[in-house]
């Protein structure tokens, strides 16, 4: 009987110390950052051990050289590092190729070569853009990578690639930027080129053609970079797609646009939308950034109907924005960061913190990272009150936004890779 007790008492102890495991483990992925701006796609880190302090030599767990170019945000999910980068030498046409990091380590795992040379076109993008500027996007185990007119792909958490899809064609200005986004199991994007603009959805399984829409605007200027944000309103989903002179719902199902409000002559708009307190906040773009509240819970146009206020003053044309509780946080190009009362359009206040800008604020806790593009990080405090906590220095040329995981900050520079976390892994 002892010996049957202690069979017991030993498979009991194993028992619990695989329901161990396994927790740790939903606790280590749960904070994940698969895609453009996190988990959300709105820049909110479930994280809070995050550094508060940094540099070259300090709070840098590794740093890994990245070969080739590219601007694309690191995406981190189950202890992996993912990001996307364009290989080329001299003037010959890019290798677009995707990258995994182990996210301990900083160690390259696999370098998979997406599109090949014969298959790209090199030619002019603007001098803060590159051939491998979308972010990732990683569902149910896939990656899905997108370089803009030069196609958009699914490779398996291995490097496998498991389909492309380059059949999409239309003439890029200044490059490509706008990453894709899920929706009912289809990859979303927006195609704003130089004429004939369209939103199309692909099937995440085969990577076909679900829908293709027209994006209908009276804007001189088409192009713009904007990544959509999928949101839910009284139950059902809308996809959500800024472009030049125009921004539009359109329904997950078949690309049907529900609503829409125009901007006027706004193009080259970058910024993701956030939303929030049942208003959608975007930013319409040159040559006079503004940001506009919305309600989203319209049908038709609701230019004149659903809009809440605009703001003009410290609006950014390429950072994302930022709600925190009721408050709603940019930065501008220029260095400008601003805090307003996002059901008014109020200000708090509005402080220079120097440098420019890129690159969309992250929140982790009541911290707010922004990172200029001469590689300065700036930590200010989420509040109604401008505080800053720290400035923080790579001395490296940095446009990528940052993600956080596992504790750390992971930043993409002009050529390497960082994770910033407080103590060695």
């Amino acid at each position: 009987m002892g010996s049957l007790n202690s069979l017991i008492f030993a498979m009991e102890n194993h028992c619990t110390l695989l329901l161990a495991v396994a927790l740790s483990l939903v606790q280590t992925f749960s904070a994940d950052w698969p895609e453009f701006r996190g988990p959300t796609g709105q820049g909110h880190a479930s994280e809070t051990r995050l550094p508060l302090h940094w540099s070259k030599t300090n709070n840098v767990a590794w740093k890994q050289a990245v070969p080739g170019l590219g601007w694309s945000s690191p995406v981190v999910v189950e202890g992996k590092v993912f990001l996307t980068t364009a290989v080329a030498e001299g003037k010959e046409n890019p290798s677009l190729r995707t990258l995994c990091l182990d996210a301990r380590t900083g160690k390259i795992l696999w370098n998979t070569e997406v599109f090949s040379p014969s298959e790209t076109k090199s030619g002019s993008i603007h001098n803060k853009n590159s051939y491998a500027s979308p972010t990732p996007l990683i569902h149910g185990g896939r990656i899905y990578v997108h370089y803009g007119h030069h196609g958009t792909a699914c490779v398996d958490l291995k490097g496998k690639v498991l389909w492309r899809n380059n059949t999409l064609k239309y003439s890029p200005v200044h490059g490509s930027g706008a990453s894709p986004a899920w929706c009912e199991g289809k990859i979303v994007f927006s195609v704003d080129g130089a004429s004939d603009p369209f939103i199309v959805a692909l099937d995440a399984k085969t990577g076909t053609v679900a829908w293709k829409v027209p994006r209908e605007s009276s804007a001189k200027r088409k192009f713009s970079f904007v990544t959509p944000l999928v949101i839910e309103v009284k139950g059902k989903k809308q996809i959500i797609t800024p472009g030049s002179g125009v921004v539009s719902a359109l329904d997950p199902k078949d690309g049907r646009e529900i609503w829409r409000a125009t901007y006027g002559e706004g193009y080259s708009v970058v910024p993701r939308p956030v939303f929030g307190h049942g208003l959608l906040f975007i930013a319409t773009g040159f040559d006079r950034p503004t940001v506009i509240a919305i309600r989203p819970d319209g049908q038709g146009d609701v230019t004149q109907t659903h809009v809440a206020w605009t703001l003009t003053k410290g609006a950014p044309n390429t950072p994302s924005l930022l709600l925190s509780g009721k408050e709603l946080y940019m930065v501008s190009d220029g260095g400008i960061a601003s805090c307003v009362d996002a059901l008014s359009g109020q200000p708090h206040w509005q402080e220079r913190v120097g440098g420019n800008y890129s690159a969309s604020p992250l929140l982790a806790g009541d911290r707010i990272y922004l990172q200029s593009e001469e590689g300065v990080g700036t930590v200010i405090k989420a509040a109604k009150s401008f505080e800053v906590l720290a400035t923080n220095n790579l001395e490296e040329r940095s446009l990528a936004s940052c993600a956080a995981a596992d504790g750390a900050l992971f930043i993409r520079t002009l050529e390497n890779i960082y994770r910033l976390s407080q103590a060695t892994p």
